[in-house]
């Protein structure tokens, strides 16, 4: 027997995970078909009754009894325990509280509160929008008459500045109308005055021209009469004169082809002498560096361009060269070793029309490390000068390649003299050509020509001071007697030393060589000594305006240094 009821599906978590089985746990077991339906009609009667009865009464306990029934055949024990136990069954299915029923009832009332409280919240903002619109109305129909209010202002206030502008306007053209009515009459009035007086003035004129013109007849009349006099008289004067003249050029000719015959002979003489004793002319040895520098650019630097081949062992020699120049340090077995070296790369190609391009190299290198050295470095130009001395001893023609490319980067003042106005073949030099001659670059300040030039000249000195080599005689330029020569020419030449590159080229050459010419020269060096001290202090013949090195903060700091090496020098000596 089974007890069931009919359940729809619900989506309860509760419900949802409970399961129930189809067939009844408090089954009675199977009996006769009469036994059945007897069971079942009481059963029926029985759970009626208890129903019934149940809803009136507040428990089970007070439940009356039922009334009698019929008797029937009796159950067995187990029947009977088996029906009381399917009646507490029952009865506990009846008073069983569902808790899906239960949430979907308390779900229906949180649905009910919380769509009331959503009602009353839509009711407040809808009030408040209607409220707030109201207000907005309000302000914008205020603000709409207070703009229309200020443009009626403005329009009545332009109204009123145009008024006053026509006003203003009429009153301009009004007083512009009184002005020129004014003018016209004031006008009228001049015209009348200018005509009485440009009457006047013409019967003025007309009567001065009248006696301009008989003034200047009679003038133009002397003035002719006067020409024809002093025309004559200058003829004569002319005739007298080129007479003069003619006398005074043949006796000048004369004098010159004299004068020029004597001179010839005596710069013969001259020459004679130095060239026996190794002394030449400031202009000759500028000279000589010119010429040998324009053989070299036409001759040999012109064949090696046009010559690939040659071109090539140019380049060759010349990379070979320049890093050697520059791992040059001063010590006695690194100036003999790189000399030796430069020499062998030279002497590789003494028979090959390049030989002098390679010496040129060899010079470039070596004044290029001494502008970016002793620049930097003064104590750099010993070893510099050491090998400069064994190159000009052992190298042929390096002397002369040498002093012209020295010449052309230093300008006159390895010479020392200011550059000529014409060249060693007597043509004129252009302004901008001398310009570069003088050896300074166009972006060079006078501060970085003078130490670029001093540097030279300091390499230059320590050449002149290297003992020469026995059996191997250096030229004229390269003697230690050049410092004299040198230091002569200097003063021989005011307008150079009042260049600040002067004094410091001689601080260089004394500070390298100084000692050794007081030693070598004695009084007479102290008396040349005591000259450029002079000119150093007080300047040259006494006058302050002549002191060496002018008045530039470079001539000033470099004539201070040339007075205290002076001061040591003679001191030591």
């Amino acid at each position: 027997m089974r007890f069931s009821a009919p359940r729809s599906p619900s989506p309860s978590p509760v419900r949802s995970s409970r399961r129930y089985s189809r067939r009844s746990t408090f089954g009675l077991p199977p009996d006769s078909s009469d036994e059945e339906t007897d069971s079942d009609e009481s059963d029926g009667e029985s759970t009626a009754s208890s129903s019934t009865d149940s809803f009136c009464y507040k428990s089970d306990s007070e439940v009356p009894p039922p009334p009698p029934r019929p008797k029937r055949p009796g159950r067995t024990l187990a029947e009977q325990h088996l029906m009381e136990d399917t009646v507490a069954s029952i009865r506990l299915h009846v008073q069983y509280r569902d808790p899906y029923e239960e949430w979907e009832k308390q779900v229906r009332k949180d649905a009910f509160r919380i769509a009331k409280e959503e009602q009353s919240v839509h009711k407040s903002q809808r009030h408040r929008s209607i409220d707030q619109a109201h207000s907005q109305d309000t302000q914008r129909l205020a603000s709409l008459h207070q703009q229309q209010v200020e443009e009626v202002q403005a329009q009545l206030a332009a109204l009123n500045m145009r008024r006053q502008r026509e006003e203003e306007q009429l009153k301009r053209q009004w007083a512009e109308r009184n002005r020129l009515m004014w003018q016209k009459v004031d006008a009228s009035i001049k015209l009348e005055e200018d005509k009485v007086k440009a009457r006047l003035e013409a019967e003025r004129k007309k009567r001065e021209e009248e006696d301009r013109r008989r003034k200047e007849e009679e003038e133009r009349r002397r003035a002719e009469e006067e020409r024809k006099r002093q025309e004559e008289e200058r003829k004569r004067q002319e005739e007298e004169k080129k007479r003069a003249e003619e006398r005074a050029q043949k006796e000048e000719e004369e004098r010159i082809l004299q004068e020029q015959q004597e001179r010839e002979n005596r710069d013969s003489e001259e020459r004679d002498a130095r060239n026996a004793v190794g002394f030449t002319t400031a202009g000759y040895d500028w000279q000589v560096a010119r010429e040998i520098l324009m053989n070299l650019k036409q001759g040999a630097w012109k064949q090696a361009k046009l010559d690939r081949n040659l071109k090539s062992v140019r380049n060759q020699a010349r990379r070979a060269i320049t890093p050697k120049i520059g791992q040059l340090t001063d010590d006695a077995e690194s100036v003999n070793h790189i000399s030796h070296q430069i020499v062998d790369i030279a002497r590789s190609t003494i028979d090959s029309p390049i030989y002098p391009q390679v010496l040129a190299a060899i010079a470039k290198a070596i004044l290029l490390q001494a502008e970016t050295e002793v620049t930097a470095e003064k104590r750099s130009a010993r070893p510099l000068g050491h090998v400069l001395a064994i190159l000009l001893e052992q190298l042929q023609l390096f002397s002369q390649v040498f002093w012209a490319k020295f010449v052309q980067r230093a300008g006159g003042w390895p010479v020392p003299m200011a550059v000529p106005l014409k060249d060693f073949d007597g043509r004129a030099f252009a302004d901008a050509e001398r310009v570069k001659l003088r050896g300074r670059r166009e972006d060079e300040s006078v501060a970085d020509f003078t130490a670029r030039v001093a540097a030279y000249m300091r390499v230059y000195f320590h050449a002149l001071c290297m003992p020469e080599t026995q059996g191997a005689a250096r030229d004229p330029p390269y003697r230690f007697a050049r410092v004299w020569t040198y230091f002569s020419r200097m003063l021989d030449a005011p307008h150079i030393l009042l260049n600040p590159v002067a004094p410091a080229i001689m601080y260089a050459a004394l500070e390298v060589g100084g000692t050794e010419a007081a030693r070598m020269w004695g009084q007479q060096w102290a008396k040349l000594m005591g000259l450029l001290y002079e000119g150093v202090t007080v300047g040259l013949g006494g006058s302050n305006e002549r002191l060496i090195g002018g008045q530039t903060p470079e001539g000033i700091a470099a004539r201070v240094r040339v007075q205290l090496e002076i001061e040591r020098v003679m001191t030591a000596s």
